[in-house]
């Protein structure tokens, strides 16, 4: 029972820190530069657009293929061994072609058995009835799904930062999904468009064809977007639009519409360059998610690293297509399998029952205490009160997001809080009906009570921890309430109310306790 004064100066100088913590929830800033930290509301109490992304494995395993593709062509024709029919299958994961000769297909094997992604075991090689099938395997589609998720996120963010969303929440769910939040929106159209959009950019040539709608092997037919005629568009990637570094929304000044000027990094230029001054008079064109924007004929070749798209775009396209490009490509599309809207009006009927709840919860429980506990049920409600300010700072401390399970979460902390100080006035009353002396009562009071509070508060903390780590939306919000709260219990009810016990029974020394 006894305190020193540095223990007594810690415990109120935590208290006071806590509510300058609050602060910043109550007014603005007195400065841009300063670091005012506040709790962020969430979409069901702010209102917003909730949405629920799923990235396509599909594609990934597409994407996979295509490249192994690559690698494979060019490595058989540097041993001079010759192929043909080669075919993907991204649903099955299989990559498989036919040898010139049937003669040459163990050596067709054994070239693609030296690739790289065969020796480290992301694809498997066999000869199927005269064929060479490479197959990639589920985890290697898994663990690119896994990379490409955390890309992902970042690529989204940035989209998300450059079209002036306040507050968005950009989190992980699972392997292969990512969950939007973007409080203050309820009609997320733009939105949906420029996270749907994978913004994949290559430019490549057009291949030599002799007519028709069938692509000559090693090309692709794609949509020319402008006069919806499809063009024979070669596999090989001469540029790929991850090396840009730069683009922006501009006017084209010879034709007076919206285009989007490109800058390339240093390697781009250099390839930007060669390929365009050793194809001048063909067509090259500029593809976006496997739609053909423009395909120009090559005048002259093009060595500034510079470059601009003059498609049919307005002024919102023409900015949206910059901000992808500058953004980055995701590295698979992604998918809305769920979407919710709330309107602002909904999240304050729900801030204003959340308080009233809040406030009504708190007052009873202060009239309960100081009804059955006298001046002690006083000190219980000035640490219910201390209570709920640190976990209103710590949350504000780390900027957290209140939902409205997070306040369901902050009721049901104060509830337990009451628990603990009833527990400990209760065994206070036992020692003193034993006919203990008011000193000895206390500390025989606070003795018992501790171990029993301590043991229920840590099982109530470990299995709040596991459902926030197990745990999705709301019910993390709910979880990482109550983890503070059980954290502020302990110390405002072992801590701060014992302080408070200890110096009025200092100052007036009584011969009776009033419990």
């Amino acid at each position: 029972m006894y305190y020193s004064r540095l223990k007594m100066m810690g415990v109120l100088g935590i208290c006071l820190l806590g509510l300058l913590l609050c602060i910043p929830n109550f007014m603005r800033a007195p400065a841009p530069h300063m670091p005012w930290r506040q709790i962020h509301l969430g979409l069901d109490l702010r209102g917003g657009s909730y949405l629920l992304m799923r990235l396509d494995q599909q594609s990934l395993a597409g994407d996979r293929l295509q490249t192994l593709e690559d690698e494979a062509r060019q490595a058989l024709l540097d041993k001079g061994l010759g192929y043909r029919d080669f075919q993907r299958d991204a649903a099955h994961r299989i990559l498989s072609f036919a040898p010139r000769d049937a003669g040459e297909a163990e050596a067709a094997m054994k070239v693609v058995a030296a690739l790289p992604q065969t020796v480290s075991n992301e694809f498997s090689v066999a000869n199927q009835d005269g064929r060479i099938v490479l197959t990639l395997g589920r985890e290697a589609v898994a663990q690119r799904a896994r990379e490409a998720i955390s890309q992902s996120i970042e690529i989204v963010r940035r989209r998300i930062d450059g079209t002036g969303a306040i507050d968005p929440e950009i989190t992980r769910e699972g392997d292969d999904r990512i969950v939007v939040e973007l409080p203050g929106i309820s009609d997320p159209q733009r939105i949906k468009a420029l996270l749907g959009t994978t913004a994949k950019m290559t430019f490549r040539l057009l291949a030599n064809s002799a007519g028709g709608t069938t692509a000559p092997p090693g090309a692709t037919m794609l949509t020319d977007i402008s006069t919806g005629q499809p063009l024979p568009v070669s596999d090989h990637v001469e540029v790929d639009g991850g090396d840009l570094t730069n683009a922006g929304a501009v006017i084209d000044q010879q034709s007076g519409n919206w285009a989007v000027t490109f800058t390339f990094d240093r390697s781009g230029a250099r390839a930007f360059a060669d390929t365009t001054r050793a194809n001048v008079g063909r067509r090259f064109a500029i593809v976006l998610d496997n739609k053909v924007i423009e395909a120009p004929v090559i005048q002259t070749p093009i060595t500034g690293g510079n470059g601009q798209i003059t498609g049919n775009f307005t002024a919102q396209s023409a900015t949206d297509l910059a901000l992808m490009l500058r953004a980055g490509a995701l590295p698979a599309p992604l998918s809305v399998i769920e979407q919710r809207s709330i309107g602002p009006s909904l999240g304050a009927d729900s801030i204003r029952a959340g308080g009233i709840s809040l406030g009504v919860g708190f007052v009873l429980v202060i009239l309960f205490m100081v009804l059955f506990y006298g001046r002690f049920g006083l000190y219980a409600n000035v640490a219910l009160l201390a209570n709920l300010v640190l976990m209103t700072a710590i949350l504000s401390l780390f900027q957290a997001t209140l939902t409205l399970p997070g306040m369901a979460g902050m009721l049901l902390t104060l509830g337990m809080a009451v628990d603990a100080n009833i527990l400990i006035n209760e065994r206070i009353r036992e020692e003193v009906g034993r006919g203990r002396t008011a000193l000895a009562a206390m500390q025989a009071g606070f003795e018992r009570a501790t171990s029993t509070i301590v043991d229920s508060n840590a099982t109530a903390f470990l299995a709040h921890v596991m459902l926030f780590v197990f745990g999705t939306g709301p019910v993390r919000g709910f979880a990482l309430t109550i983890t503070i709260g059980i954290v502020t219990t302990l110390f405002t009810t072992l801590l701060l109310s014992r302080l408070l016990m200890v110096r009025w029974y200092a100052l007036t020394r009584p011969s009776v306790l009033p419990v």
